[in-house]
Parts: C-alpha cells; sequence; structure tokens
C-alpha cells in the first residue's frame, strides 16, 4: 500500500457499485472505499461493528428493528455487530468502510453482491 493515499484517486479507480477497495490497513481493520447506487442487500456481521463515513452524496442505513440513520457529506455512523442492516444510495455515494480485515462484504448473507476479500485487496498484488 502506498504511503501516502489520495481520495480522489482512490474513488476515481472504483468503477462498479458495491464493490469495496482497500486501500489501507491498520490494526487489523482494513479501511475501504466503495461507491454505492441502489440497494444493498440485507445483511448482519455477527462478530464486527460495520463503521460508515460518507464522503459524497446520501446514504440511507435501513434497519428492520429501529430509525433509518441517513448520512450525507462528512457524516458517519456505526452499525452494531450482530445488527440486520441494508444501505440504500438513490443517486451514487461514496463512502468509506472501517472494519476488521476478515470481515464479510455481506455478512452472514450469500449473495451475487458478495465480494470476497481477495477481489477486495487485488489491486494490492
Amino acid at each position: 500500500m502506498p504511503a501516502i493515499g489520495r481520495l480522489e484517486d482512490e474513488f476515481a479507480a472504483i468503477a462498479d457499485y458495491w464493490s469495496p477497495r482497500v486501500v489501507a490497513a491498520a490494526n487489523g481493520q482494513y479501511v475501504k472505499l466503495a461507491k454505492a447506487k441502489g440497494e444493498f442487500v440485507w445483511h448482519a456481521h455477527a462478530d464486527e461493528d460495520e463503521f460508515f463515513m460518507v464522503h459524497r452524496g446520501i446514504l440511507t442505513i435501513r434497519y428492520r428493528d429501529r430509525d433509518d440513520a441517513v448520512l450525507g457529506p462528512g457524516d458517519f455512523h456505526v452499525v452494531p455487530r450482530g445488527v440486520e442492516h441494508s444501505p440504500l444510495a438513490d443517486e451514487e455515494v461514496w463512502l468509506m468502510l472501517i472494519e476488521p480485515a476478515e470481515t464479510a462484504h455481506t455478512g452472514d448473507v450469500e449473495s451475487p453482491m458478495s465480494k470476497s476479500i481477495a477481489s477486495q485487496t487485488a489491486h494490492l498484488a
């Protein structure tokens, strides 16, 4: 990984929605960037909290058992471990995720939208 990275350059390298790109690693955590548009699969991460921060656009994190979280540029939110959620972006959103390196993309759900950790780090090889 480069010693210095630029968010704009990393976001420019992302071609597909809902396909996170690992841009840094620290203390067993991955910092991932993603572009989002449309609806993501309902899922939960049994053992990991998930940190979302919006760089551009509006992201809604929907919950079944609590109020939705609506995030705009500069806003962040943590989805607690074990809580089912589904991100939604009506227009393109640029977001950052911070989560343990072993966190499965779609948690406990296997979906055509699932991306392996290998695919999220492939550009680093």
